[in-house]
């Protein structure tokens, strides 16, 4: 592994999150020292991240100092992942209401510590360790309810709000700024092999409980409502509803994955 010991440069997004948590633990002294643990104590993003999800997905069969080793030697090889989790946090920050500060989502949100689980175990893949990528894919499962295939592309500015009950499949593609619900599947439509999984194009929203099956495209800037089964493509800028799913509109935004309005009909006007 190549030294990554270097002295930390400013990162604005680091430096908001640290003040967050330095009030948090102010005003909530009982959280004091979790909140030093995971966020306080460390220099970095990196070091607070690779620490905080260590403790999570480390098991009786894998110690946190080893799952650390990983972690960290995924961060400091891959020249990505960094830009990754710092796009993903920015996407739900600005996407979430409920996300008040990026200490919430960092510390809290079980979709983003899925996604970014995910990536390490998708470094592991891409560099031949196929067996503790497939062991981290479990530890995922099992900890966050959320199953992604370590060979999936996922792209950066994700959100996988709530995230519980979120499938992804081995040959699925997902491009940067994507929204996606709880309960959505990327899935495959029987046991053929080979390139059998959704291909989601940028800016896409995906609604709770969406089912996209079969190596579909969903074009760029479409949106997918609640509870919609897809089989066919999606062209670009379009909304598609329905069991199956059809086209009944166009988004009302420029970027539904942005805007998250699950709305399929515009507000009367009174």
């Amino acid at each position: 592994m190549k030294n990554c010991k270097q002295e930390p440069v400013e990162d604005t997004l680091w430096l908001k999150l640290y003040k967050a948590a330095e009030e948090e633990a102010k005003r909530e002294p009982i959280l004091a020292s979790y909140l030093y643990a995971i966020v306080l104590n460390h220099k970095t993003l990196e070091e607070a991240l690779a620490f905080h999800l260590a403790g999570k997905l480390a098991s009786s069969s894998l110690q946190p100092m080893l799952m650390r080793e990983v972690i960290d030697q995924a961060f400091c090889e891959s020249n990505k992942i960094g830009e990754e989790f710092r796009a993903d946090l920015k996407a739900i920050h600005e996407r979430d209401p409920a996300a008040y500060n990026f200490a919430e989502p960092f510390l809290h949100y079980k979709g983003f510590h899925a996604l970014q689980s995910y990536r390490v175990a998708h470094w592991l893949w891409k560099s031949g360790r196929k067996g503790l990528a497939s062991h981290l894919q479990n530890r995922i499962s099992e900890l966050f309810g959320v199953d992604i295939h370590p060979a999936a592309q996922i792209g950066k500015g994700i959100l996988i709000d709530h995230a519980t009950s979120v499938v992804i499949g081995e040959t699925a593609v997902i491009e940067d700024d994507v929204s996606i619900l709880h309960e959505v599947t990327l899935g495959g439509t029987g046991n053929i092999v080979g390139d059998r999984h959704p291909k989601v194009r940028k800016g896409v929203l995906i609604g709770a409980g969406a089912k996209i099956l079969g190596n579909v495209e969903i074009g760029e800037y479409s949106k997918i409502a609640a509870g919609s089964v897809v089989l066919t493509n999606i062209p670009p800028h379009s909304t598609a509803a329905g069991v199956p799913a059809k086209i009944i509109g166009k988004p009302f935004a420029e970027i539904p994955a942005h805007a998250m309005n699950q709305m399929l009909n515009k507000p009367r006007k009174r």
